[in-house]
């Protein structure tokens, strides 16, 4: 049976003021084809379909509209999704019944039985292969909050122990309902204990002070567990059947160098035969310019060289400008905006660095009477001194107390 893993589509996602509408259209169909050319049985869509609870019309189309399309190229197909941390698990869920006619399975949430405990049923659904014979079992685990893990007397982290119970009961319920030879897989949507972060665009997902699971909560005998949540594609403790896809597009600038594909995952009976990775074709293209931070003058003249390809404005790359500034600049922007001038990219965001961003803040704490006495020209001129490095200029502080007593005639 041949998987497809994927996660973190993060649909209608905004880049600094910058919607991706033709980016995820671009993967979407990319997609499609990839389905259909490697003749995939089910596709695993392991959480944060949408960047928000509340996804925008359009983000929602492409998901639905991709669904269709897939049914119709691909009638065997089976689809399962879980909610991640980004989705909202009901609004994921109420589309259920519509899902059902393209053999799409959605678990948002963990369902209880009228006595409290899980409803374990609704955690493990059959994969069937073309001729529609169950080949293998999976465990539909979605984002999990404390309130979604059964409660387990620990002396250690409760949540960990209960999401540990949880699996453990999905597990042995499928295997009660396995028929010989058939392969037992998994899907999360978590932090596993090691996992590379991406710091500018992953939420962090904080349950009191732990946030990272181990991977021992996965039963040995699973063939492959499909994660989402991080968005670089790892494996997670040295094993090579604990996945995390990553994600298909970087969503930040910080994630530019990350191998974002979609994985392909061969079982054959019960066990895990191979894993490929399939990478994915860049739309657009984010740039960050120069390497290093320079002072303004000299990313000026790099920029007003800047020679980029003639392309549709919607396929314009995104630019992060990286400037080390001395002191305040009240022009920086335009001023670059004059080097970039009819040049075909997006000015995303100017990423400023000052002599103090490498230094650690050696302040000292102050008593909560010191802090009384401190003035606003006191605050600014520590800010001013911290950030670069120098006492305030004579012109900054002239204008500041111009402004400040602006403020005080209009209080």
């Amino acid at each position: 049976m041949r998987l497809l893993h994927t996660s973190d589509w993060h649909l209608g996602q905004v880049l600094h003021h910058f919607e991706r509408t033709v980016e995820h259209a671009d993967f979407l169909a990319w997609l499609l084809n990839i389905l259909e050319q490697e003749q995939v049985d089910a596709l695993l869509i392991a959480g944060d379909i949408f960047d928000n609870a509340n996804p925008s019309a359009a983000s929602q189309r492409q998901l639905y509209r991709f669904l269709s399309d897939a049914r119709l190229r691909i009638p065997h197909l089976n689809i399962v999704l879980i909610a991640g941390n980004h989705d909202s698990a009901g609004r994921l869920e109420a589309s259920d019944p519509l899902l059902a006619w393209f053999d799409a399975v959605v678990v948002g949430q963990v369902s209880r039985l009228p006595d409290g405990s899980v409803d374990v049923a609704r955690l493990v659904v059959p994969l069937k292969d073309r001729t529609g014979k169950v080949q293998a079992w999976c465990l539909v685990v979605p984002f999990l909050r404390p309130s979604d893990v059964p409660k387990v007397e620990t002396s250690g982290d409760t949540y960990a122990a209960g999401v540990a119970s949880l699996y453990r009961q999905a597990f042995e319920y499928a295997c009660s309902l396995r028929q010989q030879g058939d392969a037992l897989v998994a899907m999360g949507h978590c932090h596993m204990t090691g996992g590379e972060v991406s710091v500018e665009s992953e939420r962090r997902i904080v349950i009191g002070n732990i946030e990272a699971l181990s991977a021992n909560l996965f039963n040995p005998e699973l063939a492959y567990v499909a994660l989402g949540h991080l968005h670089l594609a790892q494996k997670v403790g040295g094993h090579e059947h604990i996945r995390y896809s990553g994600s298909p597009l970087p969503l930040s600038f910080s994630e530019i160098n990350y191998p974002h594909q979609v994985l392909r995952v061969d079982i054959v009976g019960e066990k895990l035969v191979s894993i490929q990775p399939i990478p994915v074709p860049r739309a657009i293209e984010l740039l960050r310019i120069p390497a290093k931070p320079m002072p303004l003058i000299l990313v000026e003249g790099i920029l007003a060289q800047l020679s980029l390809p003639q392309v549709a404005e919607s396929r314009w790359p995104y630019l992060t400008v990286r400037v080390l500034l001395e002191a305040p600049e009240p022009n920086l922007r335009a001023r670059i905006e004059v080097a970039l001038q009819g040049k075909p990219v997006r000015l995303a965001k100017i990423e400023i660095t000052t002599p103090s961003s490498n230094v650690p803040d050696v302040s000292p704490d102050l008593s909560l009477d010191a802090l009384n006495a401190l003035t606003p020209e006191d605050i600014f001129q520590q800010i001013y001194r911290q950030k670069y490095a120098s006492e305030l200029p004579e012109t900054l502080q002239l204008a500041f107390a111009e402004l400040l007593a602006h403020t005080e005639m209009q209080a």
